[in-house]
């Protein structure tokens, strides 16, 4: 297998694909050897291509699994690109994806709809491999301590919302020297399921601000947009008194913001958001080996983050193709195990599957044909 690895999320995006190759891979296996030959599973005999696209916040998870996958299988290839959700569950229904990265499961009406990839009569099913908190990033002149709530960051992100020292963020930070300027709000123009975990949160816990159903799609005509995960980074970098939301692996040097969960301020955590995950339930009404994920978004636990995304691989039940088949469920196999998954927490700061959730996810897999 290919890896050819690239420095930063940024240049992931620009090179447009997270492609992995033997040569380069073999230079950088001293950073992916904790991941390599831990997994459980005799891998060596895989041969063959796989093209994953989706989810721009997977980008440095999916890079990481597969230097590490590298290690275990040199025979297979694994071409991933971060269309961003949307275009990845898109791509993987029409056949030109084996398998889709999204930050959300796929609707209703998707899955009432054909999969080119798999064979007649079957459908796609959602396997949580990634689990990250979303931040609330900002670059705000003389600020670097600031704590949100959802009703402000609903008020911030709807445009209701348009000065830094508004009374609504001021409240929540008396000790804030909070500048007299507008707020640059930045917000996903693809069609993200960061932007949907975004609405949901908001939705459900300031649904008299935010008054748009949750959505994949930014509904709200306010601010700058920018397409994925390194290219709300890059517009954040370049703005000033500016905001997003976005996946805490892509925040970089932004400073983040505390959120109110109950009555504490809580900071970011990617321990927090697995709390949040575990203390959720496994939607009903879905095929038996979909593990879509009923997000608890008002959960208050100590020390939880609700503003979570979980991120799936979505594969076919059954492929069509036996041999592609074989290849996608090896890679998701070694993607759940306890080696990737500390590895890409490690490098995207995400939090590891539970071992729970990780059995759930490792039998979802071994029932792919």
């Amino acid at each position: 297998m290919n890896i050819k690895r690239i420095g930063s999320i940024a240049a992931i995006a620009i090179a447009g694909a997270v492609v992995l190759s033997s040569c380069a891979a073999n230079e950088d296996a001293g950073s992916t050897e904790s991941s390599s030959s831990t997994s459980g599973s005799d891998y060596s005999k895989l041969s063959g291509t796989l093209t994953g696209s989706g989810s721009s916040a997977q980008q440095t998870a999916q890079a990481t699994w597969a230097a590490g996958f590298q290690n275990e299988a040199s025979g297979v290839t694994v071409n991933y690109t971060p269309d961003g959700s949307g275009a990845g569950r898109e791509n993987f229904m029409s056949g030109a994806a084996d398998f889709a990265g999204s930050d959300a499961a796929l609707k209703d009406e998707e899955l009432s709809g054909k999969f080119e990839s798999c064979k007649a009569d079957t459908k796609g099913i959602d396997i949580p491999v990634y689990i990250s908190p979303i931040a609330i990033a900002y670059k705000v002149d003389g600020v670097s301590d600031l704590t949100l709530d959802a009703k402000a960051i609903a008020g911030i992100f709807s445009g209701k919302i348009t000065k830094w020292n508004d009374s609504e963020i001021a409240g929540l930070n008396k000790d804030a020297k909070l500048p007299d300027a507008n707020i640059t709000v930045v917000h996903r123009s693809d069609d993200s399921g960061t932007t949907q975990n975004f609405s949901e949160y908001v939705s459900a816990n300031a649904s008299d601000v935010w008054t748009e159903k949750p959505s994949q799609t930014f509904p709200y005509s306010v601010g700058d947009s920018a397409k994925g995960t390194s290219g709300v980074a890059s517009a954040m970098g370049n703005a000033t008194n500016a905001i997003t939301y976005i996946d805490d692996s892509g925040a970089g040097d932004l400073d983040r913001a505390k959120l109110m969960v109950g009555d504490k301020a809580t900071e970011i955590s990617a321990d927090g958001a697995a709390q949040v995950v575990a203390d959720s339930k496994i939607a009903t009404g879905r095929e038996d080996n979909d593990l879509a994920i009923d997000i608890d978004r008002k959960d208050t636990a100590d020390g939880a983050w609700p503003l979570v995304l979980v991120s799936y691989a979505i594969a076919c039940q059954e492929y069509k193709d036996a041999d592609k088949a074989e290849l996608v469920k090896g890679y998701l196999d070694y993607v759940v195990s306890s080696a990737a998954q500390d590895a890409a927490a490690k490098e995207a700061k995400s939090a590891a599957l539970s071992s729970d959730l990780a059995s759930k996810a490792k039998d979802a897999v071994a029932s792919i044909k």
